[in-house]
């Protein structure tokens, strides 16, 4: 598993995020306090507080470097 922080502050940044995670077969969980919720669920993101970086687990191992790669522009440092 890889965690990192992302920033979905733009309905647009949401969709096109949800349409990125959704050609991985891997899981993808958003953290937020205590609220975990499904990366892949547009409904459970915006139930988010996304004035802030959100925490992005990453559930697996094979293409990783690719995954990274697509979701590059929504990781914050």
């Amino acid at each position: 598993m890889k965690t990192v922080k992302i920033s979905l502050n733009s309905i647009d940044k949401v969709k096109s995020f949800v349409n990125d995670v959704t050609k991985f077969d891997s899981d993808f969980d958003l953290v937020s306090g205590r609220y975990v919720i499904d990366a892949k669920s547009i409904m459970g993101i915006f139930s988010l507080d996304l004035s802030k970086p959100i925490e992005l687990n990453i559930h697996g191992d094979g293409n990783m470097d690719e995954i990274l790669a697509i979701l590059e522009q929504y990781i914050v440092e």
